[in-house]
């Protein structure tokens, strides 16, 4: 039989009802077999990337990777949004892409026969879904520029508070009464993060006019610093506290600004910690109280402390103790 031959009778199978059941079912074979596989490749780039991360911060567990002030965790929940990103766009080209070869070869001029009613009706769908597409791009632009992730303190404007869930669509966001607030990607305007790199805690004492203020200004310095060297809190503090000094006067008082830098999870804690050390540096110097207050954005306050928002746990990466001692040996040259 020759090749031509071959080919014909082959074409021939092809257009009978059982050649027909077979495209669809190669079709559909050859479409779960192209989605598993390329599953499977951003399933494993986003393992490697998220124990690469863990790794090189010699942690077992992504929770811990809050410790550092650039949020490494950050890094984590962004490569799982995209991945989630991916494997949806994967699902739906595959599935629109399926379903159209189905129906060329069950009705080859179907598509035809349709095609204007199909252009209006794909016209119609398309002005009524631009807003869920321009949801959809904006979410994966924050992600992307990781303008926001799971755990961070974040004001969108529509809602402030700790961010529980970054969605494609929606994000969900915690605010510090426990309301959660879904709220459409792509209406963000503007995004303030307070959990990217570090905070700076700002506190304002109202001082009697008649007090030495050098002599109170040095004793609660001395207690911030004190504060600050002490095993329990030296972690959460990135820089030294300082005393920007006289803020403003009024006809009774002079305001004392104290500010400490701080990481971003600690801020709230901290503060606590110190107006009470502030209290009682100032009772023991007499000084009679008149005012004692945070300088922070309304609707921030103990947002921070809000539960239920915490960085998801993932499996155990085993980090080799001898590895991670000798990548953090300095070189010759630099002894």
């Amino acid at each position: 039989m020759r090749a031509t031959d071959f080919w014909q009778s082959l074409d021939g199978f092809f257009a009978t009802p059982l050649g027909v059941l077979v495209r669809v079912v190669v079709i559909i074979a050859v479409a779960i077999g192209v989605t598993w596989l390329l599953h499977i490749v951003i399933r494993r780039a986003v393992v490697s990337i998220v124990s690469g991360v863990k790794r090189g911060h010699g942690v077992d567990d992504t929770q811990a990777l809050a410790v550092s002030p650039l949020a490494a965790v950050r890094v984590v929940q962004r490569t799982r949004t995209l991945g989630t990103v991916l494997s949806n766009i994967i699902n739906v080209i595959v599935v629109v892409i399926t379903v159209l070869l189905l129906i060329h070869v069950v009705a080859p001029g179907i598509l035809s026969s349709f095609a204007l009613l199909s252009a209006a009706i794909g016209a119609g769908l398309g002005f009524g879904a631009q807003n869920i597409v321009k949801d959809t791009l904006n979410g994966i632009f924050m992600v992307i520029e990781d303008q926001l992730g799971v755990g961070d303190v974040v004001d969108v404007g529509f809602a402030t508070g700790v961010v529980e869930k970054v969605g494609i669509r929606i994000t969900q966001i915690r605010d510090v009464n426990g309301v959660l607030w879904f709220v459409r990607n792509g209406e963000v305007l503007r995004v303030g993060n307070m959990s990217q790199g570090w905070s700076r805690l700002i506190i304002d004492l109202a001082i009697p006019r008649e007090t030495d203020l050098d002599a109170v200004k040095q004793q609660l310095l001395t207690a911030a610093r004190a504060l600050a060297d002490e095993p329990k809190w030296r972690p959460h503090f990135l820089d030294a506290p300082e005393a920007w000094g006289l803020e403003s006067i009024s006809d009774d008082a002079v305001v004392l600004r104290m500010v400490a830098k701080t990481r971003t999870s600690s801020k709230d804690d901290v503060g606590r910690e110190l107006r009470l050390r502030f209290a009682s540096v100032l009772e023991a110097e007499g000084v009679p109280p008149l005012s004692l207050e945070t300088v922070i954005l309304a609707g921030w306050e103990g947002a921070a402390s809000v539960g239920g928002a915490r960085p998801p746990r993932t499996k155990p990466v085993v980090v080799n103790p001898a590895k991670l001692g000798r990548k953090k040996r300095t070189p010759k040259g630099d002894r």
